[in-house]
């Protein structure tokens, strides 16, 4: 797998009928090891490690509707009480974080409305919140306080 700009973690990889899988420690289990995973996982750990979020705050690929389309949210760190706190759009590494990345996760924000938007190919990572149809871009992700959430 190609190289992040995130830190590293140490992960557990096994081969299922010659395809690699990759252990995910928020579903407890294998899970397909495509670049797409492989930015989520580096995500999922940055978030613990460095941001202190706890595992059982975070909710991967949950269903969600928009309008009458079925959705799936790659990362979403929760509030204490259930609702959404931080939505996290993961693309793998040669997919370029544009216009169609803000445009979809715009689209999550629309019927989520979490505090904190995030969107990541693995290279480049951009926070924002949204306030009032107002985009604030941060300089960094938010740290996990647990009298915030």
């Amino acid at each position: 797998m190609e190289s992040l700009n995130l830190p590293t973690f140490g992960y557990k990889v096994k081969d299922v009928n010659g395809k690699p899988y990759i252990f995910d420690i928020i579903r407890k289990k294998f899970v397909s090891l495509t670049p797409e995973e492989w930015v989520r996982q580096h995500f999922i750990h940055l978030l613990i490690s460095h941001y202190n979020y706890p595992r059982s705050l975070f909710a991967i690929e949950t269903g969600m509707r928009y309008n009458s389309l079925a959705k799936r949210t790659d990362i979403m760190i929760l509030s204490n009480t259930g609702s959404p706190f931080l939505l996290v759009e993961c693309k793998a590494p040669f997919v370029a974080v544009g216009e169609a990345t803000f445009a979809q996760i715009s689209r999550y924000n629309f019927t989520l409305q979490p505090t904190y938007l995030a969107v990541t190919n693995g290279l480049n990572h951009y926070c924002f919140q949204a306030i009032g149809g107002q985009i604030h871009y941060l300089d960094d992700f938010p740290l996990y306080r647990e009298h915030l959430i």
